[in-house]
């Protein structure tokens, strides 16, 4: 700091209390960011998880399951544009909000690596082998799994967030 050419240090109470304010604008700044996305989101989330099983299992049967290839495709392109459009809204209203980017390397780990692979290992695995069988019910038992951990997962976080605020 300087006053009038004069440099002028802070005390050392000075500076610990400028730390510790600093900590904790970084705690909440980490809590902010780990806060749950709005219900409208986790709703489309849920039901883009729920769809995927069926729709990406209508584009890879053979012979045609219910629809042609070709319109499950369609359906699967537009229900994957859609998803992204909102998720640019939310991550948008999120920033307006914040202040703060979306940032997901502050996400405990413990609760998010399970997710990020089990669930595609479930939601696409399921597809493989409805492939195998011709069973829907492959299809249908993944879309209940994936709107129960979709829902969970919502859940968790919101415990999280009201715990580190």
């Amino acid at each position: 700091m300087e006053t009038n050419g004069e440099i002028v240090r802070p005390t050392a109470q000075q500076a610990l209390a400028a730390l510790a304010d600093a900590e904790q604008v970084r705690a909440s700044t980490a809590a902010v960011s780990a806060t749950p996305w709005p219900r409208w989101f986790t709703t489309a989330l849920t039901l883009y998880i729920a769809a995927i099983p069926p729709v990406y299992g209508g584009t890879l049967a053979r012979p045609d399951w219910l629809l042609p290839h070709a319109v499950w495709s369609v359906i699967l392109v537009v229900m994957s544009s859609a998803f992204l459009g909102l998720f640019a809204v939310a991550a948008a209203g999120w920033r307006k909000k914040t202040g703060v980017a979306l940032r997901f390397d502050v996400l405990p780990k413990r609760v998010t690596l399970p997710l990020v692979t089990g669930l595609p290992a479930v939601l696409l695995g399921s597809v493989l082998v409805f492939r195998a069988t011709h069973e829907p019910m492959w299809l249908f038992a993944a879309s209940a799994i994936g709107v129960a951990v979709s829902i969970t997962f919502h859940l968790v976080f919101v415990r999280l967030h009201r715990r580190a605020s």
